[in-house]
């Protein structure tokens, strides 16, 4: 997920993400947004990035850390690059200077708007996020919508892009109309931000969640139809797998190494919960690792998913376009009450 920044008079962005910085296997498709931002849209992009994968950080920061960075030098055709303590020229071949935070996608998000670029951002961007962020179970748990919700709480206009994986490994040739389908998606967005949401709806501290399905369809014509849609209201059963105790102290006991942090998309997620992969911990009466159960999340029964979700546009094919706003909801109606009304009656 990623920051962009767009300064007054200039289209500048910055761009940040919760998957970490360019990698075939956790962050394969930042690189290719900073690029389709710099010359499709002519954004002046900053990036800033955690570090290392933080995935499922929701909206929370991490406020007993000091946070350290460093400056990091991506290079064609992936991203990849090197890092230094301190910014230095562009070698050849390098494309541009960004930031690595040790920190998530939240803390990247209002350090770039209040730290790094201040006065400079207009627009906050986080993505594209490998894997899909549609219904209210992955948006509420992903740090890729968190920080673009941060980033709408200073008043910032916010947008979230997540890639949904639907065929593993899925062919690199659908990646790049991917990234131009979602080029005319932000580009509309930010042009109409004030008078392009439906049913003349008001704006506020507001965002917009875009989820792409990588399908081959992506290929054909102008690519997917695209829709509004609502947020899908379903919920997540568990997340963790109990760990048997050890036989003997003797005994170690296994936790989870590499699970699927990245999310249900990833390529080593098991929609069933079962964690690929373990190492050797000290044992533990009271032990339990990462293994979210997601068949009914990734593959619902679309009996029971609403016409014009997030949810179903991804299982019809479409991408899809949710205005959130950066708030808890509260039940409809529950601000008409009369005063009289709203005192309890103990």
């Amino acid at each position: 997920m990623g920051i962009a920044a767009v300064a007054t008079g200039s289209n500048t962005g910055t761009t940040q993400n919760d998957d970490g910085p360019p990698s075939s296997h956790e962050s394969p498709y930042v690189f290719g947004l900073y690029k389709h931002l710099t010359n499709d849209l002519g954004f002046n992009v900053k990036v800033v990035l955690p570090s290392s994968q933080k995935s499922w950080i929701g909206k929370a920061f991490h406020i007993k850390e000091i946070v350290t960075g460093q400056y990091y030098y991506p290079t064609e055709p992936y991203g990849y690059g090197e890092t230094s303590e301190v910014s230095r020229p562009l070698k050849e071949g390098e494309v541009a200077e960004w930031i690595l935070l040790n920190g998530v996608s939240l803390t990247c998000a209002n350090v770039g708007l209040y730290n790094l670029y201040r006065g400079e951002i207009d627009y906050v961007i986080s993505g594209p996020n490998l894997g899909r962020n549609s219904s209210a179970a992955f948006a509420m748990s992903s740090g890729t919508i968190g920080a673009a919700l941060s980033g709408a709480l200073t008043g910032a206009r916010a947008l979230a892009l997540s890639y949904g994986t639907v065929v593993q490994p899925t062919p690199e040739e659908w990646l790049e109309p991917a990234h131009q389908l979602a080029m005319r998606i932000i580009k509309e967005l930010l042009d109409g931000w004030d008078t392009r949401l439906p049913n003349k709806a008001k704006h506020g501290n507001s965002l917009y969640n875009i989820n792409i399905p990588l399908i081959a369809e992506l290929l054909a014509g102008d690519g997917l139809p695209v829709y509004w849609t609502t947020l899908w209201r379903n919920s997540y059963s568990a997340l963790f797998k109990a760990i048997p105790p050890p036989e003997s102290s003797a005994d170690t006991q296994p936790t989870a190494r590499d699970v699927p942090a990245a999310g249900p998309d990833a390529p080593e997620a098991d929609p069933k919960g079962e964690a690929k992969g373990s190492v050797a911990s000290n044992a533990s009466p009271l032990a339990f690792k990462w293994s979210p159960v997601m068949e009914g999340i990734v593959r619902p029964d679309l009996a029971t998913v609403p016409e014009g979700s997030d949810a179903w546009a991804i299982h019809k094919g479409y991408a899809s376009v949710t205005p959130l706003h950066a708030a808890f909801a509260e039940p409809v109606g529950n601000g008409g009450m009369a005063l009289e009304d709203r005192k309890w009656k103990l």
